[in-house]
């Protein structure tokens, strides 16, 4: 196959050669594109200074423990029949509040069977999961953490559809966080 191409540049191609001998000495700043979806858009988040992580576990003090209560913990992986559902609390938290948040496990997960997902990553309506976990167990209670960004809200709203399709009267609520890890709504 011919096609046209720029003639040979030996100068271009030392060039190049050298950048790759050295790479990372000529970085460049690229600004990311949020995609048009402001859950995308970079942001620093400024917070007061506090004593290192380490320091906050001193003598008197327990370092936390996890309070995760089974595995797998995606929407995508968990079965609905899984024996750990039966007569649960269920959390249903978007993937990015156990990072904004910084006591989701004291807080939200505690006494909880914990599900995460994240709508806009996984591409996909949680909807017919957490209505066939619903319906095949014994559900006491549906609680929602979502964050603050538009794509979250999916999760929200598959958590209504699923307790609507599945019959279930349960009592449920839904918890915004903020992307600076402030709780907004419960």
């Amino acid at each position: 196959e011919e096609r046209e191409a720029e003639a040979f540049d030996e100068k271009a191609v030392k060039a190049n050669m050298e950048k790759l001998k050295h790479p990372g000495e000529q970085k460049e700043h690229v600004e990311s594109s949020a995609c048009g979806c402001p859950g995308s858009r970079a942001k620093m988040i400024e917070r007061k200074p506090s004593a290192p992580a380490y320091a906050a576990y001193g003598a008197s003090q327990e370092r936390p423990v996890s309070q995760l209560r089974q595995w797998p913990c995606q929407i995508r992986l968990v079965s609905p029949q899984a024996p750990f559902f039966e007569g649960a609390h269920l959390l249903v938290a978007a993937d990015c509040t156990a990072y904004a948040y910084a006591n989701m496990h004291g807080d939200f997960m505690r006494n909880r069977v914990t599900i995460i997902g994240c709508p806009k990553l996984d591409d996909a309506d949680y909807t017919e999961k957490l209505a066939a976990i619903l319906a095949y167990n014994d559900i006491k209670s549906l609680t929602v953490v979502r964050m603050e960004v538009p794509c979250c809200g999916g999760l929200a709203n598959a958590a209504k559809n699923a307790l609507i399709k599945s019959g279930k009267m349960i009592p449920w609520n839904i918890i915004t966080i903020s992307t600076d890890g402030e709780i907004l709504d419960i």
